[in-house]
């Protein structure tokens, strides 16, 4: 959705909708604090630093120590809410919570918008080359860097 057209305000209604929906399932609290922190990665479909939501969650009155901030992401990225975007040291809000997917991340190098793609195949031909190997994958992050439609079109 991040490189396409789409309503950005139903789209973030639709997950926070869902994340109001899992919480309850898994009996956890999706406080005032955490709740922010997932609405802030919703603004856009670009990843956040750390320390960008603590600044957020500041000024909207939530504190302002380090551990305010990756308290709520961790938490969000244990209830599979948000995912940690390694490459850029960053969290994105998860596009589909509560579904089992295995995602690829697209990364954008030119504005650092990114989009959560499936990625079955991927994950099936990571799979096989383990198990070549007598290796088990029990988790893994794969992340891909190139150009949105937008930036592609700017660089042309």
């Amino acid at each position: 959705m991040a490189f396409s057209r789409h309503d950005h305000a139903h789209c973030a209604q639709d997950v926070l909708a869902r994340a109001d929906a899992i919480a309850e399932e898994n009996g956890v609290r999706l406080t005032p604090v955490r709740r922010r922190a997932l609405e802030i990665l919703l603004e856009s479909h670009r990843a956040m630093g750390a320390y960008d939501v603590l600044q957020r969650l500041a000024a909207d009155g939530f504190g302002n120590q380090p551990p305010v901030a990756y308290r709520a992401l961790e938490f969000l990225v244990e209830q599979g809410l948000a995912h940690r975007i390694r490459r850029l040291n960053a969290f994105a809000a998860c596009m589909h919570p509560g579904e089992d997917h295995a995602p690829v991340f697209l990364i954008c190098r030119g504005c650092n918008a990114v989009a959560e793609a499936q990625a079955a195949p991927v994950r099936a031909a990571l799979d096989a080359a383990a198990a070549a190997i007598g290796f088990s994958v029990e988790r893994a992050n794969v992340e891909a860097l190139g150009l949105c439609p937008a930036c592609k079109e700017a660089a042309a």
